[in-house]
C-alpha cells in the first residue's frame, strides 16, 4: 500500500546578501549622497561670481562694441561688425518695435546675471533669451538714439553644460566605487577565508591553517582560530580512544558474565532476566559509541538517496519480521541529496528502532512501522511512522535532548536516550532536520528533510514507486 507524505507547507527562500555585497552596498549608497551634496553645494558657491564674472563680461564687451561703433568711420563700420561676428561670436543687429521676445529662463543664476548687467548698463537695459525665435543671449544698447541688440552665445554666458557635469560625476563616481569595492574585498577577505574553514571544521574536515599574518586583530583571530582547530582535533582523537577503551574493557567482562551465567546452576527465569539486563546495558553501550562518533564527510555530489533507504529496508525487514514486526516502504525514485550514505542509514536504522521499541500498538504489542521517502518542492521528506501510543507535544523537544527517554505510554522499555540525539545531531551536519509528530489517530510521526542536490547527469524518473511487503 502506497502511503502519502505528511504535507508541510515549503520553507520560501529568501535573498539575502552576504558581508561584502552588504558592505559595497552601504559605501557606494554614502558615496552617492557625498557625491550629490558636494555637487550642491558647488554649484551653489559657483552661481554667485560666475554671475558677476558673466555679467562683467557682457558689460565689458557692449560698452567696447558701442564705442568701436561711434568712433569707426561708416565706410569701415561693415567690416568691423563682420569681425567681431566671425572671430568674437558677437553679432550686432538693429533693434525694431516689432521685435518678438522672448525672456530670460526663471532661475537664479539668470536672474543674477540680469540684474548685474543692469547695475553696470542701466536698467533700461533689455536682456532676451531670443528675439524674433532666434537663439542668444540679447543685450540692447544705444548709438546716437539709435537701438541695437548685441547677441551673446548661451554657452559663452550659461553655466557649464549638464553633460559634462554628468560625465566628470559618474567618472568620480566610477573610481569611488572601484577603490570601495577593492577596500571592502581587502576588509572582508580574512572573513571569506575564517567562513571557509569554520564551514570545513563544521563538515569534520580537517580546516586549512589560517595565515598568522597581517593587521593585529585579524592575526591574533587566525591565531586563536587554529588553536582551536587543533585542540578540536586532538580532543576527538583522545575521545575515540577513551570510547574505544571504555567498550572494550565493559564488553569483555559482559561477554564473561553470559558465559558465567550459563554454566551456572541459576533457574531459567534467573537466567532469563540477568541476560535481558546485560542485553539492555550491551544496547546502551552501542548507543553511547553511536553519539560518540563523528558523522563522516559530507559528499560534493549528491548520493542517491532512494538506493539507500531501499538497502536499509531490506535489511531491517528480515529483522522486523523476525521480532514478529512488520515494514512497509513507499520510497521514490531518483532522489538525491548532499549527506554521508553511512550516516543516512544509521539516521533512519536508528528511527527504525525507535519505533519498533517504542511504537508498539496497545492491542496487540506488535510494532507496524511504515517508512516513506519524497520529493517536495526542493527537499526530500523521509517519514518514519509507527502506530503506538504517540508522544505529547509537550514532550517532543525534551526527547530530542541526549539521555532523555518517553515515560511508560510507550511500552515502558528503557533505553540510553540517545537514539534521537544521535539523529538530529547526523542531521544538523548536513542542513537537515528532524520533526516528530503525533498523529491523530495514533502513533508516531519522525519526519526528516534534507535539501534537495542537484545531480548532472541523473537518469530520468522512474515511474512509479518502490512496492510494499
Amino acid at each position: 500500500m502506497v502511503q502519502e507524505l505528511t504535507h508541510r507547507p515549503q520553507k520560501q527562500s529568501r535573498f539575502r546578501l552576504g558581508l561584502f555585497s552588504r558592505s559595497f552596498l552601504l559605501l557606494a549608497g554614502l558615496m552617492l549622497v557625498s557625491l550629490g551634496a558636494w555637487l550642491q553645494v558647488f554649484f551653489s558657491m559657483e552661481e554667485g561670481p560666475r554671475a558677476k564674472q558673466m555679467a562683467q563680461r557682457v558689460a565689458t564687451a557692449v560698452s567696447i562694441t558701442r564705442s568701436a561703433l561711434i568712433y569707426a568711420p561708416p565706410s569701415v563700420r561693415p567690416a568691423l561688425l563682420l569681425d567681431l561676428a566671425t572671430k568674437e561670436s558677437l553679432r550686432v543687429q538693429p533693434r525694431e518695435p516689432t521685435d518678438t521676445l522672448a525672456p530670460l529662463p526663471n532661475s537664479n543664476y539668470w536672474n543674477h546675471v540680469a540684474a548685474e548687467i543692469k547695475d553696470r548698463l542701466g536698467p533700461d537695459t533689455y536682456i532676451m533669451w531670443s528675439v524674433n525665435d532666434a537663439s542668444g543671449i540679447w543685450v540692447s544698447f544705444e548709438i546716437n538714439n539709435d537701438e541695437y541688440w548685441l547677441v551673446f552665445d548661451r554657452e559663452q554666458i550659461g553655466l557649464t553644460a549638464g553633460a559634462e557635469w554628468l560625465g566628470w560625476g559618474a567618472t568620480a563616481l566610477l573610481l569611488a566605487l572601484i577603490g570601495a569595492a577593492v577596500s571592502v574585498r581587502f576588509v572582508n577577505r580574512p572573513l571569506a577565508q575564517l567562513a571557509k574553514v569554520a564551514r570545513q571544521l563544521a563538515r569534520g574536515e580537517t580546516p586549512s591553517p589560517l595565515p598568522e599574518k597581517g593587521p593585529a586583530e585579524i592575526r591574533d583571530m587566525n591565531i586563536a582560530f587554529n588553536r582551536m582547530a587543533r585542540d578540536i582535533r586532538q580532543t576527538e582523537a583522545d575521545r575515540e580512544i577513551m570510547l574505544a577503551g571504555i567498550s572494550h574493557d565493559l564488553r569483555t567482562p559482559l561477554a564473561r558474565m553470559r558465559l558465567e551465567i550459563e554454566m551456572s546452576a541459576v533457574s531459567d527465569e534467573a537466567r532469563q532476566a540477568i541476560d535481558e539486563d546485560l542485553a539492555q546495558i550491551d544496547h546502551s553501550i552501542g548507543q553511547l559509541m553511536e553519539y560518540a562518533r563523528p558523522a563522516g564527510m559530507v559528499p560534493e555530489q549528491g548520493v542517491d538517496v532512494s538506493s539507500v533507504l531501499r538497502d536499509v529496508y531490506e535489511r531491517e525487514r528480515s529483522h522486523t519480521e523476525t521480532l514478529g514486526d512488520m515494514l512497509t516502504a513507499s520510497i521514490e525514485s531518483n532522489l538525491y541529496a548532499k549527506i554521508n550514505a553511512h550516516d543516512l542509514k544509521r539516521i533512519v536504522t536508528n528511527l527504525i528502532e525507535n519505533a519498533r521499541r517504542y511504537g508498539r500498538s496497545p492491542s496487540d504489542d506488535k510494532a507496524r512501522i511504515e517508512l516513506t521517502a519524497g520529493q517536495q518542492g526542493n527537499i526530500l521528506a523521509i517519514e518514519v511512522r509507527d502506530h503506538g501510543a504517540g508522544i505529547a507535544p509537550t514532550d517532543v523537544q525534551r526527547l530530542l535532548r541526549p539521555f532523555s527517554r518517553g515515560d511508560s505510554a510507550r511500552t515502558g522499555v528503557s533505553g540510553a536516550g540517545l537514539g534521537l540525539a544521535i539523529v538530529e545531531r547526523l542531521l544538523g551536519h548536513v542542513g537537515g532536520s528532524l520533526e516528530l509528530i503525533s498523529r491523530p489517530t495514533g502513533g508516531l510521526v519522525a519526519r526528516i528533510e534534507l535539501p534537495k542536490a542537484r545531480t548532472r547527469g541523473m537518469a530520468a524518473d522512474a515511474a512509479g514507486s518502490h512496492g510494499t511487503a
